[in-house]
């Protein structure tokens, strides 16, 4: 009954006239957009909070502009010796120095020990061949970060992962990796071709932190990844290059180009940590795979070998302390002040009462190219890939004198001949390589 109710209904609409299915529009009611009108009070309490607001975010801008002003005034001020009274070289011409290339920036990187170990064997490359070969530091230092994260998966994330490392990790990865010239490989692929680490050890560590939580100790997955994210930053050293006409790979440009034997190359420590006249273990956190190749000499000797290489033709590369109020780059210069200690009381004891209390820190490496004597005082020019030596006058280069190397520096490295000159019976041979 319903459905028949329904149809006729249908019917009937259907049946009207159509002058009453299109009735006039303007009797319709229609929608329209208005601005939207609010009680006058509601907005001024609302104006009035809302400057409130403003006041309190300005306010609080004030104070931690204030307080970031403060920090910034503090960390600002450095204690630094009176230079004024120091008679100093008047420049690195004044120095009887051995070959080596301008010094080269590391810029934002922990790579010191690359830099300066580099110029090093640059040195002494010319010194044995008469070559002038730039080499690049930047080849050395990506098999580096390899073999960090290498023995970071071997040891299960018990291993230091950093941008710092030691003098003979060159040698190590040249061994197993050969080297190139820098022409070769620049290893940077930003335009401005500074080198800077800074975002690519983030992710590299952010990669190996996740491996560790997550207990992947896939050592082959670990060193593709982070090769990928150092490729991204640096690009990929070459399996084979164009030099002097010729193509070469990294492992017969080392051993037909460059030459070096370099088993004849020693690493020397001075501490009373450990016994004189044997190989062992430099204890500093840069010597991440724990290396036991530093001869330990007494510090009279220790100085007498860094005082025959360079007067000897040589070079050496030295490493230590460089967070010291008698060393300033706006100054070129580095000594031990008398506040700190006479330089009369410098001896074994004392360095070692630095390098136990930990005021004596293994901050930097360097390459030791000059010697000159100034009245009583012999001083050592020094070349130096940091930033700080980019202050003074003599871009890249600090002089040195005695005191600071005797009481500041903790390791060299120097050709075993030179070391024959102080222990004719020397055997580098025992060195654990």
């Amino acid at each position: 009954m319903s459905r028949i109710f329904g149809l006729l209904m249908v019917l009937s609409i259907l049946s009207l006239p159509s002058s009453f299915l299109s009735a006039d529009e303007s009797s319709q009611d229609k929608v329209q957009y208005v601005k939207e009108v609010r009680e006058a009070v509601l907005e001024e309490m609302e104006a009035k909070n809302e400057q409130a607001d403003e006041e309190r975010r300005a306010e609080t801008q004030r104070i931690r502009d204030e307080q970031e002003k403060r920090k910034k005034s503090k960390e600002e001020k450095e204690i630094r010796f009176d230079f004024s009274g120091v008679k100093k070289p008047a420049s690195p011409d004044v120095f009887q120095s051995v070959f080596h290339f301008a010094p080269v920036r590391q810029y934002l990187t922990g790579t010191c020990w690359c830099f300066s170990t580099t110029s090093y064997f640059e040195s002494e490359v010319y010194r044995l061949s008469g070559k002038k070969i730039k080499l690049s530091e930047m080849y050395t230092v990506y098999f580096e970060y390899l073999e960090k994260a290498r023995r970071y998966v071997q040891e299960r994330g018990d291993s230091v992962f950093d941008q710092g490392s030691e003098g003979n990790a060159v040698i190590r990865i040249w061994n197993k990796y050969g080297a190139v010239p820098a022409e070769a490989y620049h290893g940077e692929l930003d335009e401005d071709g500074r080198f800077d680490h800074s975002q690519m050890i983030k992710e590299m560590k952010a990669y190996l932190e996740f491996i560790n939580q997550n207990n992947i100790w896939d050592e082959e997955l670990t060193l593709s990844s982070i090769r990928l994210i150092l490729d991204k930053y640096m690009g990929r050293p070459p399996e084979q290059f164009s030099y002097n006409g010729a193509q070469w790979t990294p492992q017969r440009f080392l051993a037909e180009e460059l030459q070096l034997q370099l088993d004849d190359y020693v690493f020397v420590m001075s501490t009373l940590s450990q016994p004189f006249f044997e190989f062992g273990e430099y204890e500093f956190k840069d010597n991440w795979w724990h290396s036991k190749d530093f001869y330990n000499a007494p510090l009279d000797d220790f100085y007498t070998i860094v005082k025959k290489a360079i007067q000897s033709g040589y070079s050496a590369r030295i490493n230590g302390d460089v967070s010291e109020p008698g060393l300033y780059g706006m100054e070129d210069v580095a000594i031990v002040p008398t506040f700190d200690i006479p330089r009369e009381f410098i001896n074994q004891d004392s360095r070692e009462f630095r390098i136990f209390n930990q005021t004596t820190q293994d901050d930097h490496d360097v390459h030791l190219v000059g010697y000159t004597q100034i009245d009583d005082d012999e001083w050592f020019l020094i070349k130096d890939s940091a930033s700080s030596p980019q202050m003074g006058k003599h871009k890249g280069y600090y002089f040195y004198r005695s005191d600071y190397i005797r009481l500041k520096m903790l390791t060299l490295t120097v050709h075993k001949d030179v070391i024959r000159t102080v222990w004719p019976d020397f055997n580098a041979d025992s060195a654990d390589r």
